[in-house]
């Protein structure tokens, strides 16, 4: 039965994912579906807390301040509705659950950077990104077609104008 499980959890993972650690500044890009359209929304903060690292529910929370409100939110990795996920900077922290940085603010709640290679960011999605380019092909074919059908009303009414003015 665990095996069963495991082959269906596997196939929702993303091939592949950032490696985020507790302590990292990071932005997070989330689709945001609003009525018929959406959107990319992006979220930048602290990582407090990692969870599930290597499993299909790896989740982090995120905290920042925001006009003086610390504002938490959390987001699954492997969610399809997060686009990528950005380590600006490392912390150097020796816990995974920072919750001491909801009592501090300004200054106090910094912490120590530490170097790192930024090539981590660099993932690529094979399936995302040909999503994406059909997704731009399929907008410009339907701008194009949009433009040909307002073309052809225009030259409708030039052609009505037209013979508008002859009989007058």
């Amino acid at each position: 039965m665990s095996e069963i499980i495991k082959e269906i959890s596997d196939a929702q993972k993303k091939p592949a994912v950032v490696d985020v650690r507790s302590g990292d500044t990071v932005r997070v890009y989330q689709k945001i579906q609003e009525g018929g359209k959406s959107r990319i929304q992006m979220f930048e903060g602290v990582v407090i807390r990692t969870d599930n690292k290597n499993s299909a529910t790896s989740r982090i929370t995120v905290r920042r301040i925001a006009s003086g409100v610390g504002v938490e939110k959390s987001y699954l990795l492997n969610s399809p509705l997060v686009e990528k996920v950005e380590v600006v900077k490392r912390g150097k922290v020796r816990r995974n659950y920072l919750s001491y940085l909801r009592n501090r603010f300004g200054k106090s709640a910094r912490l120590t950077n530490k170097a790192f290679d930024k090539s981590i960011n660099d993932i690529h999605d094979e399936a995302a990104e040909q999503a994406e380019a059909e997704a731009k092909e399929a907008a410009k074919e339907a701008a194009e077609a949009k433009a040909a059908e307002k073309a052809a009303k225009e030259a409708e009414l030039d052609a009505k104008a037209a013979a508008a003015v002859a009989r007058g």
